[in-house]
């Protein structure tokens, strides 16, 4: 074999090797300390818009299988779930180095039963009754009070790479409208206070009493409206009770935003939400 033939060969397998090593380091860094992820949908709004994307700090409440990372591509026939890999350490619902999330945070959990990554804000803790009445939560027996802030305002025109499009309480309005929401700030109890949206009264609005299982966490979006979370059971596309080994990590800050379909038109990035901590 002649020298150049060699040395062409030791660059190709050099390539293969640092390509390998650089998988090798990204999936012990997302398996271990943070993953990306990409704001889809409206329900957390307007914490969180459609097209933020943010890393969730997965030390905050230590390791579970969840833990691993899934990758799921359904256009390219791409199906990996944490539970291929780490699933030999499902179902005992508990965590390695676990910590106890606190009322008020914002997490992304795996749905329980799809399997899918959701983000929604931690309303109810273990053992606690949760109940909605006339759109204020009521925790425990006592509603967590909401202060009216005006309105969210957004232009009505289809949002992120599924292009939906948001829904409003000022009525049906036409594209490049203005669409609003009602904005009241909600204090939750141990004085955690965020923003909550309110299109108008509907079913989700009003509901029964939710008593939260042991090991088990309620979930809800801050956009009440227009979110399927903890007040809607799995068996409905809703999310039920996350237990504890289902959470991956929490959201902390918002690295860009792009008001685009694709966070690679630079052009409708929002210059007001690099590094906005997520509260």
């Amino acid at each position: 074999m002649a020298a150049t033939e060699k040395k062409q060969q030791n660059a190709f397998v050099e390539t293969i090797k640092t390509i390998v090593y650089a998988l090798l380091i990204a999936g012990v860094f997302r398996t271990l300390f943070f993953q990306p992820f990409w704001i889809p949908s409206g329900s957390m709004k307007e914490t969180l818009l459609v097209g933020d994307f943010l890393f969730v700090n997965k030390m905050a409440y230590g390791y579970s299988y969840a833990s691993c990372p899934s990758l799921i591509l359904p256009r390219f026939g791409i199906d990996v779930d944490a539970k291929d890999i780490c699933g030999v350490f499902d179902g005992d619902n508990t965590r390695l180095f676990g910590n106890t999330p606190d009322r008020g945070d914002v997490v992304v959990f795996r749905h329980p039963v799809s399997g899918r990554d959701y983000i929604k804000r931690l309303i109810g803790m273990p053992g606690d009754s949760i109940q909605m009445r006339d759109s204020v939560v009521y925790i425990n027996g006592e509603p967590a009070p909401q202060e009216p802030a005006g309105v969210f305002a957004e232009i009505m025109q289809p949002q992120g790479p599924e292009g939906r499009r948001p829904r409003c309480s000022n009525g049906p309005i036409g594209d490049g409208g203005t669409c609003h929401k009602e904005r009241a700030i909600e204090t939750l109890p141990g004085g955690t206070k965020h923003v909550v949206l309110d299109i108008g009264l509907q079913a989700s609005d009003r509901t029964g009493v939710y008593q939260v299982p042991e090991g088990h966490y309620f979930f809800m979006g801050d956009n009440r409206d227009n979110s399927a979370d903890s007040r809607l059971a799995q068996q409905v596309q809703g999310v039920g009770f996350v237990p504890f080994e289902n959470l991956i990590g929490r959201a902390d800050r918002i690295m860009f935003s792009s008001g685009g379909r694709s966070m690679l038109f630079f052009w409708t990035w929002r210059g007001d939400r690099f590094f906005k901590a997520v509260e």
